[in-house]
């Protein structure tokens, strides 16, 4: 007899008809959906919060069909890749990234060389997924980085042209990340500098939390389009608030109790970051509600100040990264000392080089007027039309 856990997920068949034969149970499944659905409930307060959408998820989910999918490696370090294949630890997950159609991958498929290319050109005329990894470069014709003899900007066009939907995985892929750092030699773009006639999805970060990508993925999967995005086109869900809004060490922040060097008293009783050059209250992420290597920790929490490596150019205006925020004042009066008194203090302070660091507050209060991420209803999260392209806008 056949063993039941052998064979990959067919076309034909749903994810539920693909599950029930892998001999995974129905508590599994729904464990499975109430993970994600606390992902994308994370930045909303939504009607019924996640019990109902991970039910909503599961019926969704319960019917999807295997996508194909492309993912590119281009001008990167293969860091984002690494952090997507650590992605939770039940089987739900291993199978969602397993059993996907991954068609070509140039770290994980066996065809090397004239097979490889072979591969891609078949997977790119059929419908499919396309992530990328990686900045595109495109000084000196392309030359930096080539791939089966041809430029990584030639590569993703013609990986683009029949895909359903466009993710950009990780800083890199977004807008070219240290590669595009001043002064750019490689002269490094992201993915939708190269693709505009229709959204990307961009998944920020360097690299980005494994399961914000997982999540994407699954979302997509139940919903058949991209979740709503961002003015930077960035998941609402993963980039709606600020690391600040819910860090573990707010309380320190606001009653004005800061650790002055790493070693000194105040860090040991795990005062605020804010003065060692934390970036938090300026950077949109999930790393303080999802955290990593499967919800143990991440920097603030173990210590480090954030870097904010999920905004834009992080490596120019986020520098020197163990210096606060230039221009910012530290009120440091107790429990007045609010985020948004620092937020404040960073609008006055936007000027020359240092005017990212009030840009990131102010970009995030229009965007939060136009889509409200914390408000979002159920139907929203749920079969939402797909985002138009104004929703990726560069800001």
């Amino acid at each position: 007899m056949k063993d039941p856990m052998e064979g990959g997920w067919s076309r034909g068949e749903t994810f539920a008809e693909f599950l029930t034969r892998r001999g995974v149970s129905r508590r599994e499944f729904l464990t499975f959906c109430g993970r994600m659905a606390a992902c994308f409930a994370a930045a909303a307060a939504l009607p019924g919060g996640a019990p109902a959408l991970a039910e909503e998820m599961a019926q969704k989910l319960s019917g999807a069909r295997r996508p194909g999918v492309i993912y590119l490696q281009l001008q990167e370090c293969t860091g984002c890749l690494e952090s997507l294949l650590r992605s939770g630890s039940s089987p739900i997950d291993r199978l969602i990234l397993e059993q996907v159609s991954l068609d070509y991958n140039e770290l994980l498929m066996a065809p090397s060389g004239d097979a490889a290319e072979e591969v891609l050109r078949e997977a790119a005329a059929r419908p499919h997924l396309l992530l990328v990894n990686g900045s595109v470069p495109l000084g000196a014709g392309g030359a930096y980085c080539t791939i089966g003899g041809d430029s990584a900007e030639n590569l993703l066009r013609r990986a683009a042209r029949k895909a359903d939907a466009i993710m950009a995985v990780g800083a890199c892929a977004e807008y070219g990340c240290v590669q595009a750092a001043s002064p750019n030699l490689t002269g490094a773009v992201g993915v939708a500098d190269i693709i505009t006639d229709r959204p990307v999805i961009n998944i920020s970060g360097c690299p980005p939390i494994a399961e914000t990508i997982t999540a994407t993925l699954t979302y997509y999967l139940a919903y058949g389009h991209p979740p709503p995005l961002d003015g930077q086109g960035r998941p609402l869900f993963a980039y709606g608030q600020r690391i600040h809004d819910k860090c573990p060490r707010r309380a320190s922040f606001d009653a004005g109790q800061f650790a002055e060097r790493f070693d000194d008293e105040n860090a040991r009783r795990g005062y605020c970051l804010y003065r060692l050059g934390c970036k938090g209250p300026a950077t949109f992420a999930p790393c303080a509600t999802v955290e990593w290597n499967l919800g143990q920790s991440f920097p603030i929490k173990a210590g480090h100040p954030c870097l904010g490596c999920t905004e834009r150019h992080f490596y120019d205006r986020m520098t020197p990264f163990y210096r606060r925020l230039p221009g910012f004042v530290v009120p440091g009066l107790g429990v007045e000392a609010t985020a948004n008194t620092i937020g404040v203090a960073a609008v006055a302070a936007s000027v020359g080089g240092v005017a990212v660091h009030s840009a990131a507050t102010v970009i995030a209060r229009k965007r939060t007027k136009k889509a409200k991420p914390e408000t979002l209803p159920l139907a929203v999260l749920g079969d939402a039309e797909p985002p138009s392209r104004d929703g990726n806008q560069k800001t």
